[in-house]
């Protein structure tokens, strides 16, 4: 039968591009732009032969855009609070689709560092809103469950980067890395519609500027400051982001509306708990450090499968995080979720360290599968409790400050859990090196888990 005006199916369309279901995906496929960038890293040798370049030099393609997102996340979680989240998602949105085409484009190292920069603005500028606008859909009586998912869309991005940055990359060279988020991009600014509205602005409501200043400038000398660790440099970095801090730190005492207030950093237990974060992320990111190098010295393994191997770990991550959701929407004690989370990641590290070549495959997913699931549970009671702890009104760096210190995890792992394994493996070999190194990071996770139990008197759990 035709249609009529009556039984259009397209008079269908606006309800289903408002329901919850089509908006979590298109804000899923807007984060997406910033969690696969775990593809670049495939990339990396295809890079290096397309500018001629050291692999000492390759890292400022990762250090340039984390840099600059990781200090800029705190400032635009403000002002997302202040001026909108959607408002500065599709900003965030529209930036990164021209970053993108910028960095494929690039005709020399030094342009695609540049363009690498403003890539990471865009992806402060979208991460930032993440938390926010998921926890808007469903409200704070679901705000576990939104949190869940949250965390499972992260780990599902930084699951398909590998995956889709091999093919892409032996199909269309590097540049497709970049590229193929463009229409991921474009979808989920096109298409996502009916975003409830932020929290009614007041007039008060301004956006300190010198105070983010002052915290961007500390944030990314501490950063850089820790991949320096082994130069001298490392030392006047650490003092300009001490004074950094401190003119932040000033300035925040006398804000009408701080970038975030400073009583909550002082709290001891909200202070613990984020160093907790660091830890844990410190000690999961070993594995996507180390694991490749593994991977590689299995003779029966090609690079597609030793990709698929080391996803798991993100998979673990993935499938756990909306369990621990619905774990803490039922009034499970968030606390117990994050102990539970540090110990299961302590667990499957410490399964890592008993790898030699003969593992048989299965348990070498199968100890990668359960450091992810304890990562999951972690990150996602981690996040709620923080969400519990700052006002409504401050969702935006909520959220930021959760990706934040996941940062602070990683680039701390990726210049110590390095020199680890490398004085290590100088005295005892690959294998045994590789061993010692996870077992070290075993023992972060676990020395996690034991400051959350003392510390849990201390934080105000949103159970």
């Amino acid at each position: 039968m035709p249609s009529t005006p009556e039984n259009d199916p397209l008079d269908a369309l606006p309800s289903l591009l408002s329901a919850r279901p089509w908006q979590v995906a298109m804000i899923g496929l807007g984060m997406a732009t910033a969690q696969l960038d775990t593809s670049v890293n495939i990339a990396f040798p295809a890079i290096s032969r397309g500018f001629a370049l050291s692999i000492g030099e390759i890292q400022w393609v990762v250090i340039c855009y984390v840099l600059t997102y990781a200090s800029l996340l705190l400032a635009f979680g403000r002002i997302s609070d202040t001026v909108g989240h959607a408002v500065v998602f599709r900003a965030g949105l529209v930036w990164s689709t021209v970053a993108l085409l910028l960095v494929g484009w690039s005709p020399s190292f030094g342009a695609m560092l540049f363009f690498r920069g403003l890539q990471g603005i865009g992806a402060a500028l979208v991460l930032s809103c993440g938390v926010a606008l998921l926890t808007s859909l469903y409200g704070e009586d679901r705000r576990s469950h939104a949190l869940g998912i949250y965390t499972m869309m992260l780990s599902l991005g930084w699951m398909l980067g590998p995956l889709l940055g091999g093919a892409l990359t032996a199909a269309w060279d590097w540049p497709s890395v970049f590229w193929f988020r463009v229409p991921i991009a474009v979808a989920s600014l096109l298409f996502l519609r009916g975003v409830p509205a932020s929290l009614r602005r007041q007039a008060t409501d301004r956006f300190d500027a010198v105070g983010g200043v002052a915290l961007g400038l500390g944030l990314v000398t501490m950063l850089f400051g820790i991949n320096r660790v082994r130069e001298l440099s490392a030392i006047w970095l650490g003092l300009l982001s001490a004074l950094s801090f401190a003119a932040f730190i000033y300035r925040e005492k006398r804000a009408a509306r701080p970038v975030i207030a400073f009583d909550i950093l002082t709290r001891p237990g909200f202070a613990l708990l984020n160093l907790l974060s660091v830890l844990i992320n410190f000690a999961a990111f070993s594995v996507w450090l180390l694991v490749p190098y593994f991977l590689a010295r299995v003779p029966f393994y090609s690079l597609t499968e030793s990709g698929a191997i080391l996803a798991m770990a993100a998979a673990g991550a993935a499938l756990s995080a909306p369990i621990a959701g619905r774990l803490a929407e039922r009034r499970i004690s968030t606390k117990s979720l994050a102990i539970s989370g540090a110990v299961t990641n302590g667990l499957g590290l410490l399964l890592l360290s008993a790898w030699t070549e003969q593992t048989p495959t299965f348990l070498r997913i199968t100890g990668l599968v359960i450091q992810g699931a304890g990562l999951g549970f972690f990150q996602t009671a981690y996040a709620d409790i923080v969400t519990a702890a700052l006002p409504l009104k401050d969702r935006g760096v909520a959220g930021s400050l959760v990706l934040l210190t996941r940062t602070f995890g990683t680039v701390t792992a990726a210049s110590v859990v390095f020199l680890v394994f490398e004085i290590l493996s100088s005295d005892y070999g690959f294998l045994v090196g590789f061993q010692k190194t996870f077992q070290f990071a075993a023992a972060m996770a676990f020395a996690a888990a034991a400051l959350s139990l003392l510390s849990h008197r201390r934080i105000r759990d949103p159970s």
